[in-house]
Protein backbone atom coordinates (compact mmCIF):
# COMPACT_ATOMS: atom_id res chain seq x y z
CA UNK A 1 0.00 0.00 0.00
CA UNK A 2 1.20 3.48 -0.71
CA UNK A 3 1.00 6.30 1.82
CA UNK A 4 -2.22 7.46 0.16
CA UNK A 5 -3.71 3.95 0.49
CA UNK A 6 -2.62 3.77 4.12
CA UNK A 7 -4.23 7.12 4.88
CA UNK A 8 -7.43 6.05 3.12
CA UNK A 9 -7.37 2.72 4.95
CA UNK A 10 -6.81 4.35 8.33
CA UNK A 11 -9.45 6.99 7.62
CA UNK A 12 -11.91 4.29 6.59
CA UNK A 13 -11.26 2.38 9.81
CA UNK A 14 -11.84 5.52 11.89
CA UNK A 15 -15.05 6.28 10.03
CA UNK A 16 -16.20 2.69 10.52
CA UNK A 17 -15.46 2.93 14.24
CA UNK A 18 -17.62 6.07 14.50
CA UNK A 19 -20.47 4.36 12.64
CA UNK A 20 -20.30 1.38 14.98
CA UNK A 21 -20.37 3.65 18.03
CA UNK A 22 -23.36 5.54 16.61
CA UNK A 23 -25.23 2.30 15.94
CA UNK A 24 -24.42 0.91 19.38
CA UNK A 25 -25.70 4.07 21.08
CA UNK A 26 -29.11 3.38 19.60
CA UNK A 27 -30.13 7.05 19.65
CA UNK A 28 -30.82 7.22 15.91
CA UNK A 29 -33.87 6.40 13.84
CA UNK A 30 -34.33 3.14 11.99
CA UNK A 31 -33.82 4.93 8.67
CA UNK A 32 -30.56 6.50 9.86
CA UNK A 33 -29.45 3.14 11.28
CA UNK A 34 -29.98 1.45 7.93
CA UNK A 35 -28.08 4.22 6.10
CA UNK A 36 -25.21 4.00 8.58
CA UNK A 37 -25.13 0.21 8.32
CA UNK A 38 -25.04 0.45 4.53
CA UNK A 39 -22.15 2.94 4.69
CA UNK A 40 -20.32 0.67 7.14
CA UNK A 41 -20.66 -2.34 4.85
CA UNK A 42 -19.18 -0.30 2.00
CA UNK A 43 -16.24 0.71 4.17
CA UNK A 44 -15.64 -2.89 5.25
CA UNK A 45 -15.61 -4.04 1.62
CA UNK A 46 -13.15 -1.29 0.65
CA UNK A 47 -10.85 -2.13 3.57
CA UNK A 48 -10.96 -5.82 2.68
CA UNK A 49 -10.05 -4.96 -0.91
CA UNK A 50 -7.08 -2.86 0.18
CA UNK A 51 -5.88 -5.57 2.57
CA UNK A 52 -6.14 -8.21 -0.16
CA UNK A 53 -4.13 -6.04 -2.54
CA UNK A 54 -1.46 -5.50 0.11
CA UNK A 55 -1.33 -9.23 0.87
CA UNK A 56 -0.94 -10.06 -2.83
CA UNK A 57 1.86 -7.52 -3.15
CA UNK A 58 3.69 -8.99 -0.15
CA UNK A 59 3.32 -12.53 -1.55
CA UNK A 60 4.72 -11.42 -4.91
CA UNK A 61 7.65 -9.72 -3.22
CA UNK A 62 8.41 -12.77 -1.11
CA UNK A 63 8.22 -15.04 -4.15
CA UNK A 64 10.65 -12.81 -6.08
CA UNK A 65 12.97 -12.23 -3.14
CA UNK A 66 12.70 -8.49 -3.76
CA UNK A 67 12.39 -5.78 -1.15
CA UNK A 68 10.08 -2.82 -1.15
CA UNK A 69 10.28 0.68 0.30
CA UNK A 70 7.09 0.92 2.36
CA UNK A 71 7.50 4.69 2.74
CA UNK A 72 6.90 5.40 -0.93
Amino acid sequence: MTKKDTVNFEASLQKLKKIIEKLEDGDISLEESVKSFEEGIGLVKECQKQLSQAELKVKKLLDNGDTIDLDS
